[in-house]
């Protein structure tokens, strides 16, 4: 029994199904973009002229008012140089750090690799809480200190795990071969292990990057009262704030009165989105074709 065909030679049913599959594809895409899009159109809109509505993928009166208001206050400036700080040290320190442990970890010469892997884990399941690793954080005099930011999630199990496994599926007669010509374990890290991992390195780079760039709570706790460690995930959170309450007086940011004075709290949130969002979305394409990689290879092994 033949399969009805098309012209083109393909069967009826694989082109309709391609068809399905296109129109999923295109509804998922248009889902996704457009409350981006939408948001972008309102912090390049005039804010009298958005508080009418009916604004959606581009700007009814284009301006450029909102991000200039936005960085004119010292705060956020100051909150955007320190999220920026902070993900470049951040990422650096915790992926060098990860990535050591991890290959400690991977060397089937290490004889306690199996009880750190176990401490490690437990980690993942079992905390202190809130108030306990509040009081730590306090008796290390880290209060008011952007070594609160670093030194907290140096080291994390989930990360360390995925570049474990992903380090696990590199053959070890490579370094084997290294240790006859003479190197040591530091040069066989160095060299052969960390060039060869660039895709779990990737991977485990963005998770950091994304968490530091985003991370606000941590400011909030330990560095609320020094304006000069604040970050811009914090400055927005008490524009949100602000704006939810329809207090537009805020005790911790006096500026931002005059803010909401002439223009409007939507117009300056979504401005501040949008200053948020485009860094991750700068960096995520150079990153992105190691990231299916580095997952999938990464979960080979456990």
């Amino acid at each position: 029994m033949s399969t009805k065909q098309s012209p083109m030679g393909t069967p009826m049913s694989d082109r309709i199904f391609n068809l399905v599959v296109y129109v999923f594809v295109i509804g998922v895409m248009i889902v996704t973009l457009y409350p981006f899009l939408n948001v972008l159109a309102l912090s390049f809109n005039d804010s009298i002229d958005s508080v009418r509505g009916g604004i959606t993928i581009y700007p009814r009166e284009f301006t450029l008012r909102n991000y200039d208001l936005i960085f004119s206050f010292p705060s956020l400036l100051t909150g955007f140089k320190i999220s920026v700080l902070r993900t470049v040290i951040g990422t650096i320190v915790g992926l060098i750090s990860a990535s050591m442990l991890a290959y400690a970890l991977s060397r089937p010469d290490f004889q306690g690799r199996r009880f750190v892997s176990v401490y490690l884990a437990l980690t993942m399941y079992v905390s202190g809480g809130l108030i306990p690793f509040y009081f730590l954080i306090k008796d290390l005099h880290m209060m008011n200190t952007f070594a609160v930011y670093i030194i907290p999630g140096l080291v994390s199990a989930f990360n360390v795990f995925i570049i474990r496994s992903f380090m696990d599926t590199i053959p070890y007669a490579l370094q084997e071969s290294a240790k006859l010509d003479g190197a040591n374990d530091f040069t066989i890290y160095w060299r052969i292990i960390l060039p060869m991992s660039k895709p779990a390195l990737a991977t485990i780079a963005l998770f950091l990057a994304v968490g530091q760039w985003n991370s606000w709570f941590d400011t909030y706790l330990y560095n609320g009262s020094n304006e000069s460690l604040t970050t811009l995930q914090f400055e927005l959170m008490k524009v949100l704030q602000s704006t939810t309450s329809g207090n537009n007086a805020d005790i911790h940011n006096p500026n931002l009165t005059q803010v909401m004075s002439t223009v409007s709290p939507e117009s300056v949130k979504m401005a501040i989105t949008i200053v948020v969002t485009l860094p991750i979305l700068l960096v995520y394409p150079f990153l992105q074709r190691y990231f299916v990689k580095g997952m999938t290879l990464g979960a080979v092994k456990g």
